[in-house]
């Protein structure tokens, strides 16, 4: 198994020796500030972590995802949150897979480096929302430059970024509703010297520290080198990065779940009431370990789907399930330890209340879980679609 791989042991306990110097004060502030956590990332970064999935040909540690998962993982189980970084794993499926020499050898360098930072993915749209083949913006060729004008929604960290992906409609559509996209991988700092009024970004609080915005693209002009494989094919470009994401997101809640277990037994195990410790009662004990062992199922069908992903097999299923089985736990994990810490799990200097507003995030995006079980009925089990 996996879980017994002494790599991964070691990765493990490299990733939490560093998360050890950002106790939960830190993240409590960034949070309560909506600060973005340039220490830590930057910190990361340096570690070589940040590049895990890049070759080591271009600098990175080439990793595969099973090992990027990891990193994610212990980030959360620290008390940290991966929200700050977690886009620069999963957009490297886009560039490393489909991206074409030329590109790899321009940025990926440099990213592993630190130099650059990959950590905007500019793909929805308000109207649009998870039906992305339906997206409005558009890009339109002009000799050797495409201009690209609409609206993005979601696009975190742009402003911390130096590169973002954008995915944009190049032709109208038709009736195969995946063709006519296209994927561009925009050089932000040369958009901003040069042409700073065609990208306008507005920021959007949210109920915790994502540093995320509302994005309107006004006339961008990028070169046609700027694409990302071929011209009108970028929706399935963009899956492979979502069945990344996927996963990813599923290894934070993982991690999210192992520390809400964790504190709820360590509060359990100390707090005495009438006289004894409340981890005495079963009412106290059952939640927790209930949620316990769904995390760790969960766990398990984490490394099935990064082993697929790893291998470039199908892995579709696998990552949108283990997206909602991770996401469902880490719920139920962050209940449990909120009944078990009573009013005191209301209070900031405790963390409860921070890690449940971040955790509930994982039951909506990327994908709510009720189109997860859609997916699962239609495409897994064969059920009739309902629309």
């Amino acid at each position: 198994m996996p879980t017994h791989d002494p790599r991964l042991a070691a990765l493990r306990e490299q990733t939490r020796r560093l998360c050890a110097a950002f106790p939960d004060e830190y993240w409590r502030e960034t949070d309560r500030n909506r600060r973005y956590p340039q220490e830590f990332v930057d910190t990361l970064t340096e570690s070589g972590l940040l590049g895990a999935l890049i070759p080591t040909e271009f600098g990175g540690l080439g990793l595969g995802l099973t090992e990027a998962s990891v990193i994610m993982e212990e980030i959360n189980k620290s008390g940290g949150h991966s929200a700050a970084c977690h886009a620069q794993m999963y957009t490297m499926g886009a560039l490393l897979r489909h991206g074409n020499e030329t590109q790899k050898r321009a940025y990926l360098p440099q990213i592993a480096a630190g130099k650059l930072r990959l950590q905007a993915f500019s793909i929805t749209e308000d109207k649009a929302g998870s039906d992305t083949t339906s997206i409005e913006t558009a890009a339109v060729r002009d000799g050797d430059d495409f201009i690209i004008t609409g609206h993005k929604s979601w696009t975190s960290r742009i402003e911390e970024s130096d590169l973002a992906f954008v995915l944009a409609r190049t032709s109208v559509k038709s009736a195969n509703k995946t063709e006519g996209i296209t994927l561009f991988l925009v050089d932000l700092r040369q958009v901003r010297a040069e042409q700073p009024d065609t990208l306008k970004v507005t920021k959007v609080r949210t109920m915790f520290n994502y540093a995320t915005n509302q994005v309107h693209y006004q006339g961008m002009r990028v070169p046609a080198s700027a694409v990302i494989g071929e011209v009108g094919q970028g929706f399935r470009y963009v899956i492979d990065g979502w069945n990344a994401e996927r996963i990813l997101l599923a290894s934070e809640a993982i991690g999210d779940g192992y520390w809400f277990t964790q504190r709820a037994t360590d509060y359990a195990n100390s707090r005495e009431v009438f006289g004894r410790k409340i981890g005495a009662n079963q009412g106290v004990q059952f939640p927790i370990t209930d949620a316990y062992m769904r995390v760790r199922a969960a766990d398990l069908m984490r490394y099935e789907a990064a082993r697929l992903f790893d291998a470039h097999e199908p892995c579709g299923a696998e990552a949108n399930m283990v997206k909602h089985l991770a996401s469902e736990a880490s719920w139920a994990a962050a209940n449990a330890c909120l009944d078990t810490h009573g009013g005191y799990g209301f209070v900031d200097e405790y963390d409860v209340e921070r890690k449940f507003r971040e955790t509930r995030m994982f039951q909506v995006a990327p994908v709510n879980n009720n189109l997860i079980k859609s997916f699962i009925a239609t495409k897994v089990l064969g059920l009739p679609r309902s629309y």
